[in-house]
């Protein structure tokens, strides 16, 4: 009998059915051992003799770890197949440690897939732990304990802040120096002149929504309404003529197929998964899914930095694309520049089999699992697939020497769009109608001229596809970390939710202030890159991982000492008040949920004031739901959304509804629940809902 172990138990059976009986497959279940909290700072780490660090296994993997002890002292040989990134060589490398058994009889196999051809292919290319890759996994794991329980103990005991980390508080600080940016920003007013004109053409009538330019060889803008009058005033509604018609063909490329961060983007973007979410979902594709009684992954790993794809997915898709779409839309590999901060390690984001297309496996998979999917597949499919070629039109139109113009835009070829549409990041970008037949010279119908008061706006917040997408350009973290940093954000209360983007608390900004005060020699990006950059240094055997520990615990420790003598003491603060039932003075505390008034004779007196309740803000709107009570805004008091708005029933408990938004009075046509208004879009209440596929703007 041979033993393979791999992390997640959801693999197990996928595995064990590709192997049969010569194999026994079992899970560590993730990490069996960690840093002990012994030695110098409580950091499980000999600082003094090259960092050498002490391990303990796990309370709750003490059961796995003999489980697997006893089964790998019967087994012939130990396969460790771990994930394949530098925290499962990791794993493997514990493994190894705890099991005891002679070199010669466990090795590392790696597959960046669940089929059974990897899973063979892998056995039979076994090879020896990678200890540079071990080396650059613990170098993490020590710094992260380092700054981690010297700068979150340091803010706990100062200002009462939560926790500090190397990515997460480097990422807390774009969110904090974006909304300094939106505070700063200082806007200034402008008009919007539009022209709406008719073209009759046959029995077809056109309507053409054309933008003021200013005149031919001058823009203007329109600052105020006396300006926007006096041109309104000028021009005459019989003489709107075009003038010039300009027309230009342009290639539009697909993108690679997904790496983590792109996947997480994109999936944000299109159905308002969070990172975490998305990585749940696409964790379960790839670890296997019931498919016709089979056990089948879906996709290759989804922790990944590559967009490269293997030679066989390649040779199936050509035939897969020319097959169904024809030859010309088959374009093959785009070469693409590798990124300086990408490990490359192993392959993009794909299907595991062509031929298992989102529609053919719809049914055994969840309504999440198919979404993630096809965008999985459809995006690698894509990738390979030719250039869309569009036609750019732009007219120009004249009205006694003003200018107004209209942009359309027309596909001539539809190439890899025939099965992807990538997703908008930028907000403001607006779609390109298509135009009819228009003539130098034609006069075009007046209908109307409008007007709109507008002004600048400040640079749009962080929504998690946002900074995920601007750590991966500044080379903050690694693909297995941005989901657990939004996480952390939130979990923290240094965010807050605001129409799908983060908003810093106040105790996110003092966190952030307080760190660039007193540590913003290493809690900046540029630092903060350059130490991954030093961690795949060290997993490629350029550098030496104690000697680099050694070189940023040097700068860290007196940076620590310095704030701890003269970092302010926030909390607790003394009140003018005293306790109630003891006497003593009463302090001000930070606990999980934020302020609260208490005894300073605690722990003998547990007295702890209560705030009066505040009253929600009613908003005049009869409860969709219950019919009887009256919709209130509400702050969320607690957990990960803690600050956050929701509305909700006056009648709570009795009527337990709560909405996204505020209710229009609505029915959803295709569900019936309540149809809400979030900012400017009206959305059905139930997110699951098909009816949000195709969100209304107002």
């Amino acid at each position: 009998m041979k033993l393979l172990i791999v992390e997640s138990p959801a693999k197990c059976k996928t595995i064990g059915h590709y192997l049969g009986d010569e194999y026994h497959v079992e899970s560590s279940i993730g990490h069996i051992r960690d840093l002990s909290i012994k030695g110098k700072g409580g950091f499980g780490v000999d600082i003094e003799n090259n960092f050498q660090p002490e391990y303990v296994i796990l309370k709750d993997k003490k059961e796995v770890v003999e489980k697997l002890k006893a089964i790998a002292s019967l087994a012939e040989h130990v396969y460790l197949a771990t994930d394949p990134d530098r925290e499962g060589e990791a794993i493997s490398w514990h493994l190894s440690e705890v099991l005891n058994e002679p070199s010669q009889k466990v090795s590392r196999i790696v597959f960046n897939e669940i089929t059974k051809s990897a899973i063979l292919k892998a056995i039979q290319h076994d090879r020896d732990i990678d200890m540079n890759l071990v080396h650059s996994q613990e170098s993490r794991r020590i710094l992260d304990r380092i700054i981690g329980f010297r700068l979150s103990s340091l803010l706990q005991q100062k200002i009462g802040s939560k926790s500090a980390g190397r990515v997460q508080s480097v990422a807390l600080k774009l969110v904090v120096d974006r909304e300094r940016e939106i505070q700063a920003f200082d806007k200034k007013e402008y008009w919007d002149l539009t022209a709406t004109l008719k073209k009759q053409l046959d029995d077809n009538e056109y309507i053409l929504k054309t933008k003021f330019y200013g005149q031919l060889d001058n823009k203007i803008i329109l600052a105020n309404e006396q300006e926007t009058d006096e041109v309104i005033s000028k021009l005459q509604i019989d003489d709107y003529v075009v003038t010039n018609i300009a027309k230009k063909e342009r290639n539009k490329v697909s993108r690679p197929p997904f790496i983590t961060s792109t996947l997480q983007q994109d999936a944000g973007t299109k159905f308002n998964y969070n990172a975490k979410k998305v990585m749940r979902i696409a964790q379960k594709l790839y670890e296997g899914v019931e498919v016709a009684k089979e056990m089948v992954g879906l996709i290759t790993y989804m922790r990944t930095d590559s967009v490269r794809l293997s030679d066989e997915f390649v040779k199936s898709a050509k035939e897969f694309i020319i097959d169904k779409y024809g030859q010309k839309y088959y374009k093959g590999v785009k070469k693409i520049v590798k990124g300086k901060n990408v490990q490359d390690a192993h392959e993009a984001i794909r299907p595991t089999d062509i031929k298992r297309t989102p529609d053919s496996i719809k049914k055994y998979l969840s309504l999440e699992e198919y979404k993630i999917y096809s965008l999985i597949y459809n995006r690698a499919v894509a990738s390979l697939m030719s250039d869309a070629i569009l036609e750019d039109t732009k007219v120009d139109i004249i009205n006694q020497g003003y200018l107004f113009n209209i942009s359309g835009e027309v596909t001539l070829f539809d190439g890899f769009k025939v099965i992807y549409e990538e997703a908008n990041l930028v907000d403001d970008e607006e779609d390109l109608t298509r135009l009819p037949e228009l003539i130098v010279g034609e006069k075009l119908t007046f209908i109307e001229v409008n007007k709109e008061q507008k002004f600048t706006s400040p640079p749009y917040r962080y929504s998690e596809a946002r900074l995920i997408r601007k750590m991966e350009e500044l080379g903050i973290g690694r693909p297995s970390t941005y989901a657990l940093t939004m996480e952390t954000l939130r979990a923290r209360s240094y965010v807050v939710m605001d129409k799908k983007a983060f908003v810093p608390t106040e105790q996110g900004i003092l966190t952030t202030e307080q760190l660039e005060l007193f540590f913003s020699s290493i809690i900046n990006v540029k630092y903060t890159a350059e130490m991954e950059n030093t961690l795949d240094e060290i997993a490629e055997g350029k550098a030496i991982w104690y000697e680099e520990l050694r070189k940023f615990y040097d700068v860290f420790a007196p940076l620590v000492e310095n704030a701890r003598d003269h970092m302010v003491k926030l909390y607790p603060k003394l009140t003018d008040e005293f306790c109630p039932e003891c006497g003593l003075p009463l302090l001000i505390r930070r606990g999980p949920y934020g302020e609260f008034t208490a005894c300073s004779g605690y722990p003998h007196c547990k007295y702890i004031k209560k705030e009066p309740k505040k009253e929600p803000k009613k908003l005049g709107i009869v409860c969709p739901i219950c019919g009887e009570g009256e919709v209130v805004e509400r702050t969320s008091g607690r957990g990960r959304s803690k600050g956050s708005i929701f509305y909700a029933c006056s009648l709570f408990p009795k009527c337990k509804a709560t909405f996204s938004g505020i209710p229009t009075g609505e029915k959803c046509p295709i569900c019936n629940a309540p149809m809400i208004q979030v900012g400017e879009i009206v959305r059905c209440n139930n997110e699951h809902c098909k009816s949000n596929e195709n969100l209304v703007k107002k």
